[in-house]
């Protein structure tokens, strides 16, 4: 890794667990687990499974009010894009603090992936949020420093809109996010950046009952489909259950 990546290593590691990175709520309970199965794990508007259906666990172990380490496991199923990876392993730190309707997070961490070779990578981010009656509205950044395994740097910017409807268990999703970075190997950068600077979007609909969770998204970029296999519209299901 180059420049600041050691420091991730050495700061946290982050989870990139849910596809819309929707800031963290509050972190007063105890530990948790969810099991999950989806028809893609799309991540940027990018599959990182090939288009193949996954299984995933993630836990999340809060330290007080505000801190929580968390680790998530998802099968890859030998994933092209990651040099034949089985699997994600992510792993990572975050502190959260709300005030009053406002609520703000930053995060670090790494992903590291099994049964591929100089694949892992670390990233950093944050974000702001505001919560009005059953909607919320966050901001946010991910940034990967310059590393090997990315062929340069990557920096994502968005915005998420979520609203709950009322007196129904079902909550209604959106995000834009822009994908841009510099590239020091062309052939590496691909892996996130197939097509260069790109723009990914989508919607969403979960249902939750109890522990039981379940949704559909639409997922697509604007990445050009002779750049990238698994970059174009999708509609992904998904079942949850949190222990």
């Amino acid at each position: 890794m180059k420049g600041a990546a050691p420091l991730l290593l050495a700061g946290g590691c982050l989870l990139w667990s849910a596809q819309l990175p929707a800031l963290a709520q509050g972190m007063d309970g105890g530990p948790s687990l969810q099991l999950e199965a989806a028809g893609d794990e799309r991540r940027r508007g990018l599959s990182w499974s090939d288009g193949a259906p996954v299984l995933k666990a993630s836990v999340s172990l809060p330290v007080g009010s505000a801190l929580a380490f968390d680790i998530a496991a998802t099968s890859l199923w030998g994933s092209e894009r990651h040099g034949g990876a089985d699997a994600a392993i992510d792993v990572g730190a975050r502190y959260a603090r709300q005030a009053g309707a406002f609520r703000g997070q930053v995060l670090g961490g790494y992903h590291a992936f099994p049964g591929a070779s100089g694949m892992g990578y670390g990233e950093i981010g944050g974000g702001i949020g505001y919560q009005f009656g059953p909607a919320a509205l966050d901001l946010f950044a991910r940034y990967a420093p310059d590393q090997s395994a990315l062929g340069g740097d990557n920096l994502v910017l968005g915005s998420a809109l979520s609203i709950g409807i009322p007196r129904t268990p079902l909550t209604l999703s959106a995000h834009l996010a822009r994908s841009s970075g510099k590239s020091d190997d062309p052939a590496r950068s691909r892996r996130l950046r197939p097509d260069g600077t790109y723009w990914d979007h989508g919607v969403a609909l979960d249902y939750h009952r109890g522990r039981w969770s379940a949704g559909l998204r639409y997922a697509d970029s604007s990445i050009d489909r002779d750049a990238a296999a698994h970059g174009g519209p999708r509609l992904i299901a998904r079942i949850a259950l949190e222990l």
